[in-house]
C-alpha cells in the first residue's frame, strides 16, 4: 500500500478500527477543548442557578451548620455535604463566586474530563466501535448545561462515571469511595445504586459487599459530620429529601399531563411502582439470568462470578436509565444523567453492525436531543422523549435477556 492509499485509509480505520480508538479519541477531546473555549467566548452564560449556589454555600463558609437556614434566591438548599465543599471551593476560585468566566473555563475542563472517563468506559467494551464517539461530542443541549450554567449535576456525573471505570478494573474500594462522592454531590446517582448492589454481590459476595457498602456510608457521615453533629434532622430532611414536587413548568417528560395529576401523590405513587417493577424484572432475569434465589444464596456462600467489562456497564448504565424513564419529572439539566449512556444503550437496544440499524440508533438518539431542545416543553416533544425512552428499555430487555 503506497502512501496515498494509507492516507485515504486513515478516515476509514479511525472510524472502524479500534486499534485507532485513541486517535479518534484524542482528536475529538482537543476538539471539545476549542469547541467549548467558542462557546464561552461567543455564547451569553446565562444565569439560572450559581448566584443561588453561591449564596447557600456563603452561609456554611460563614458558619451556619443548619440545612433549614441555608438558603439561596431559588430557594433551600437541598443537596449533600459534597456539594457545599466542592461549591466552597469554587466559591473561593472564582473570586467570591463573582468571576463566572473562571467558573465556566473550569466547567469546561470538568466537561473534557467527563468526556475522556467516558470514552475509556467505551474503550473498555467490546462492543462499541469507534466512530460511536462522535455521537457523544454533538450534544447542544449538554454544551449548554456544561459551560453555560455551571449546574452540579455535571460533577457528580464525573465521579460516576469515574466510579464505573474503577469498576471495569476491579477496583471496588476505589469505585465505592468514587460513588460515595458522587452521591455527597447529587443523589441522582442512587438510581445506579441498585446494579452497583447486584455485580458487587455477585462479584465479591455477600460480606464483602456489605463491608463495601458500609464504606459508602461511612463517608457520608464523615463528609455531614459537621451538620450531623449540629443539626442531624435538618440535614437528613434537605439533603436527602425524596418527598419534593417538582416545578411544572420546567417538566420535559410530562408535559402532556395535566398538572393537578403531575403534582398528585398518585402519579408520584405510579411512577414509583412502575419504576419498582421494571427494576425487579431487570434484576431477575436480566441481571441474574433467572436465578435471583441462587445468586442470593451464592452470594451469602461466598461463590463468586467473574463479570465482564460489557455486563458491568450494561448493567449500571440500565439501572441508571430505568430510574429516568419513570422520573417524577426530568429537568433540563438531568439530561447529563444520562447522555452519555444513550450511544451505549442504543447499540444494546438495537444491535447490529449494518448500516440500517446504525441509522436507526443515529435518528433515535437525535429525536432525544431535539425533545431536549423543545424549550418549553411541547404535549409532542414529551410523548416523543417518553416514546423513545419506552422503545429503548423494551430493546434493552430483548435485546440483553437473549
Amino acid at each position: 500500500m503506497d502512501i496515498r492509499q494509507r492516507i485515504i485509509a486513515v478516515p476509514r480505520r479511525l472510524l472502524f478500527d479500534r486499534d485507532y480508538f485513541w486517535y479518534l479519541a484524542s482528536l475529538l477531546l482537543i476538539g471539545e477543548l476549542v469547541f467549548n473555549g467558542l462557546i464561552i467566548n461567543k455564547v451569553a452564560y446565562t444565569e439560572i442557578d450559581w448566584v443561588a449556589y453561591m449564596q447557600e454555600v456563603k452561609g456554611f463558609l460563614d458558619g451556619e451548620r443548619d440545612y433549614m437556614q441555608l438558603r439561596g434566591d431559588t430557594g433551600p438548599l437541598v443537596y449533600p455535604a459534597g456539594f457545599v465543599y466542592v461549591y466552597s471551593a469554587l466559591y473561593h476560585l472564582t473570586d467570591l463566586g463573582n468571576n463566572i468566566r473562571l467558573a465556566q473555563y473550569v466547567f469546561a475542563g470538568i466537561y473534557v474530563a467527563t468526556q475522556a472517563v467516558v470514552f475509556a468506559i467505551y474503550h473498555q467494551s467490546k462492543k462499541i466501535p469507534p466512530y460511536t464517539l462522535i455521537l457523544l461530542c454533538i450534544s447542544k443541549r449538554l454544551h449548554s448545561i456544561y459551560v453555560l450554567r455551571c449546574f452540579n449535576d455535571p460533577v457528580a456525573m464525573l465521579f460516576m462515571y469515574c466510579c464505573i471505570l474503577a469498576m471495569i478494573h476491579r477496583r471496588w474500594l476505589a469505585s465505592c469511595i468514587l460513588y460515595s462522592a458522587a452521591l455527597s454531590i447529587k443523589m441522582n446517582v442512587l438510581l445506579f445504586f441498585p446494579a452497583f448492589g447486584v455485580l458487587l454481590w455477585q462479584s465479591l459476595g455477600a460480606w464483602s459487599t456489605l463491608f463495601y457498602l458500609c464504606v459508602i456510608a461511612g463517608i457520608q457521615v464523615g463528609l455531614a459530620y459537621p451538620f450531623l453533629t449540629t443539626y442531624p434532622g435538618s440535614y437528613m430532611a434537605r439533603a436527602f429529601e425524596f418527598s419534593r414536587v417538582f416545578d411544572y413548568r420546567w417538566t420535559v417528560n410530562w408535559r402532556m399531563v395535566d398538572e393537578k395529576v403531575f403534582v398528585s401523590r398518585e402519579f408520584a405513587n405510579a411512577l414509583l411502582l412502575g419504576h419498582l417493577m421494571v427494576l425487579f424484572l431487570f434484576v431477575a432475569f436480566v441481571w441474574c439470568k433467572g436465578h435471583l434465589i441462587r445468586v442470593f444464596i451464592d452470594g451469602f456462600q461466598n461463590k463468586r462470578r467473574i463479570i465482564s467489562v460489557d455486563e458491568i456497564i450494561i448493567t449500571m448504565f440500565t439501572s441508571n436509565f430505568i430510574g429516568i424513564v419513570f422520573a417524577r419529572s426530568l429537568h433540563y439539566q438531568f439530561y447529563s444523567w444520562y447522555f452519555h449512556c444513550l450511544p451505549y444503550l442504543l447499540t444494546r437496544s438495537v444491535p447490529g453492525k449494518s448500516l440500517s440499524k446504525a441509522v436507526i440508533r443515529t435518528i433515535v438518539l437525535i429525536i432525544i436531543e431535539f425533545c431536549w431542545l423543545t424549550f418549553p416543553s411541547t404535549e409532542a416533544s414529551s410523548w416523543s422523549l417518553v416514546t423513545a425512552h419506552a422503545l429503548i428499555l423494551v430493546g434493552l430487555f430483548v435485546g440483553t435477556n437473549e
